[in-house]
């Protein structure tokens, strides 16, 4: 089964598009960690990728249909594939189209914006380890510094309040769009994206059993 996830950033895309690849064996394909291979190995569209990467802008449209359209043609694909982070416009998902990708399935996860703003804000990270924290859900002991190694823990900046907003106010104008572009073909599904993960994850568990009878 071919899945797409939508969400805003910090909606729990990645973390329920891992535990769908684990229960069903297909390859979460993130869209930044694709392109991030693509430029390692070398590959045309990773050179072409490299060029927008190394001054700073963002690689553009055609570039990352391209090097999505490579990652899609590998051997682990062939059962399926979830893709997580991308379309991120109606073009791109119009470009999906234009190669020839059928999408089974598009499970959107639903959360308010002041539910995102709470998640990512209260993110707190260890610059020295790399452990992740959050002030109210997973604090460290002290609620200041990392339980492994001492060092203070930082606010990242795009988990900064005003940054999240900006990122969200792009995800409403340009991402959510699609809802209504996958609505239209009946692929869409809504689901709640607050609560606990393993519940969250028996509702997308529940939607993608359900679409293969």
């Amino acid at each position: 089964m071919n899945i797409i996830f939508l969400g805003a950033p910090g909606a729990g895309k990645g973390t329920q598009a891992e535990k769908v690849s684990e229960k069903y064996n297909i390859p979460a394909i993130s869209t930044g960690a694709i392109i991030r291979s693509a430029i390692k190995n070398g590959s045309p569209m990773g050179l072409a990728a490299k060029q927008y990467t190394d001054a700073g802008a963002l690689v553009p449209d055609e570039v990352v249909i391209g090097i999505i359209k490579e990652r899609l043609a590998f051997e682990d694909c062939q059962n399926g594939f979830i893709l997580d982070g991308f379309p991120r416009t109606v073009p791109q998902a119009q470009a999906l189209d234009a190669m020839g990708v059928c999408i089974d399935l598009v499970i959107s996860l639903e959360v308010s914006d002041e539910t995102i703003i709470e998640r990512m804000s209260g993110r707190r990270v260890c610059d020295k380890c790399g452990a992740s924290y959050h002030v109210l859900y997973n604090p460290s002991a002290d609620g200041k510094t990392c339980d492994k190694d001492g060092t203070t823990l930082t606010l990242r900046r795009d988990d900064q309040p005003e940054v999240v907003k900006d990122r969200l106010l792009t995800y409403h104008t340009q991402t959510e769009p699609i809802k209504d572009y996958y609505a239209g073909t009946g692929k869409l599904k809504l689901i709640e994206g607050v609560g606990g993960v393993e519940e969250i994850s028996a509702l997308v568990y529940g939607i993608i059993d359900g679409q293969g009878e």
